[in-house]
């Protein structure tokens, strides 16, 4: 019987720069239970690095705190933390938050069997202050591309 361990030794882990279909990173990610954050944008793999408290954590609670209000207030919005979306074949960011419209209200994304959000949220909010090379620049592209407003 194959466990999480077993596995992990047999599947390659994800380095940054890995050029992977979703499918194939999604494998290697769920076997690599011990990674806290990794995305794929435009089939490259961007593996996180340690955040630090000024330049991303509170940043990070005052977007959260902003969002959770204007959500509490607004009817059929959903509000999310830290989610990974499949935007696409090549694409499965993991924004530090985003809003939502249930897709039952006119919303253009929807949540999978499996837990994951489908397709472009209504807003993605990234902070970009680790990560600008590639958030500013292939990740803006990607949620252009796919309809994020």
């Amino acid at each position: 019987m194959k466990t999480k361990e077993n596995l992990a030794t047999t599947i390659p882990t994800l380095e940054n720069g890995d050029r992977l279909t979703r499918h194939e990173f999604e494998r290697r990610y769920e076997a690599m239970p011990h990674f806290k954050k990794a995305e794929l944008i435009e089939g490259v793999v961007y593996v996180a690095s340690p955040l630090r408290y000024r330049r991303h954590g509170k940043p990070h609670e005052c977007i959260m705190a902003w969002l959770g209000l204007y959500c509490s207030a607004t009817p059929g919005v959903e509000l999310a933390d830290n989610f990974t979306v499949r935007l696409d074949l090549d694409n499965e960011p993991q924004p530090e938050a985003l809003l939502r419209i249930d897709e039952e209200l006119g919303g253009q994304s929807y949540i999978t069997e499996d837990e994951y959000v489908k397709c472009a949220p209504e807003l993605i909010v990234e902070v970009a202050s680790s990560s600008a090379a590639y958030d500013l620049h292939d990740k803006l592209k990607a949620y252009r591309r796919s309809g994020v407003l």
